[in-house]
């Protein structure tokens, strides 16, 4: 898959960051953080969880150095501190069991929890190899080939993949 060159990457590839990706309340505090910074309270009231957790997770996200401080600001009665993702993309060169279960769980959450109708279709086809890459780049280019609207537009998931299964 491409990525637009003015975009940060950062590849998944230790232990402890395959760790970290393996719970969806982690992969969605990193879908919630892909736009902009935000704070512990903001983010338990964005993904509908207790604060006590979203600092749990965030901290094994900083740890497995996907997350990291962003700066703080002072409010009525204290500080509020602020996190955001170490890079734009994350690249998972090598998936694992684990970690695709939880993104697909967090997925199942965040679709739970739209506020709008979604699509959400699954089909199998029996394809060549080459038509099997062609749909491949195509889907490919169609997602990276979509410009985003402006900062005040919701937000949209776009889960794209295309496996061959395993033959028996």
């Amino acid at each position: 898959m491409s990525h637009r060159p003015d975009e940060d990457v950062q590849r998944i590839s230790t232990p402890l960051q395959h760790t970290a990706l393996a719970h969806p309340l982690r992969q969605r505090l990193l879908f919630a953080l892909r736009g902009r910074p935000s704070t512990i309270s903001r983010l338990a009231t964005q993904l509908g969880a207790n604060k006590g957790s979203v600092s749990h997770h965030l901290r094994v996200l900083r740890e497995a150095g996907l997350v990291q401080d962003a700066g703080t600001r002072q409010v009525r009665g204290g500080t509020e501190k602020y996190y955001r993702r170490t890079a734009g993309t994350l690249i998972v060169a090598e998936p694992q069991a684990e970690g695709t279960a939880a993104l697909l769980g967090a997925v199942a959450q965040e679709l739970d929890r739209s506020p709008t109708d979604h699509l959400l279709a699954l089909r199998h086809l029996r394809l060549s190899p080459a038509n099997a890459a062609r749909l491949a780049e195509a889907l490919a280019g169609l997602v990276d080939e979509t410009e985003e609207d402006s900062e005040g537009e919701p937000v949209h998931g776009v889960l794209v993949t295309l496996y061959r299964q395993a033959e028996e």
